[in-house]
């Protein structure tokens, strides 16, 4: 197979970088605990993916592969998402019985943040038509290289346990894992700065 163009996502792309996410989470663990219907799910994720990750548009930080078939959302150090827009997203777009528990896994999640300069990796993902091809180590591997000239550290946090495997090979660990009452549980990662 021939190797797929790594670019940058534009703003005016961002409806084509979110509809490979929301095919990519269709079977995810938290995102399905909030969205449990398909026709909510499908209405109402991509308002939060946009609300957690649509600001690295505009630093363009936001890359893909192919057309559209993998991409990731990254902030760069200092950057970070809007916390008002995502928490207004959720209280909007879920059921209110989710919102202590969803809103006490994001305090978790805030508080094992990194404090000091880092990358942050809030979405990656690969169209589920597509998995198993390697499209998700290609895109990983070309966003490090960006990364790594910053010789800073990346982290992230994943809602699937079955990512943490790929995430580690791609040099992340576990930190720890955020979860309260019915929320799935999220796993903290970070990887050293090279």
């Amino acid at each position: 197979m021939a190797e797929l163009r790594f670019a940058v996502v534009e703003p005016a792309e961002q409806d084509r970088a979110i509809e490979t996410l929301v095919s990519a989470f269709h079977d995810d663990p938290v995102e399905r605990w909030l969205y449990p219907e398909e026709a909510q799910y499908r209405r109402h994720f991509p308002e939060f993916i946009a609300a957690f990750g649509g600001t690295a548009l505009h630093d363009q930080t936001v890359w893909r592969l192919g057309d559209f078939d993998a991409v990731a959302f990254w902030f760069g150090p200092g950057r970070k998402p809007d916390g008002e827009a995502v928490v207004q997203v959720l209280v909007e777009t879920t059921c209110d019985d989710l919102h202590a528990d969803s809103f006490a896994t994001l305090e978790q999640m805030a508080a094992g943040h990194p404090t000091q300069p880092h990358w942050y990796l809030p979405w990656f993902g690969v169209d589920r038509q597509l998995h198993g091809r390697g499209l998700g180590t290609s895109l990983m591997r070309s966003c490090l290289e960006i990364v790594d000239e910053s010789r800073l550290p990346a982290y992230l946090e994943t809602p699937n346990p079955r990512t943490v495997p790929f995430y580690e090979r791609a040099g992340f660990s576990v930190l720890s894992v955020a979860q309260a009452g019915a929320c799935p549980p999220i796993t903290l990662m970070q990887r050293a700065g090279r």
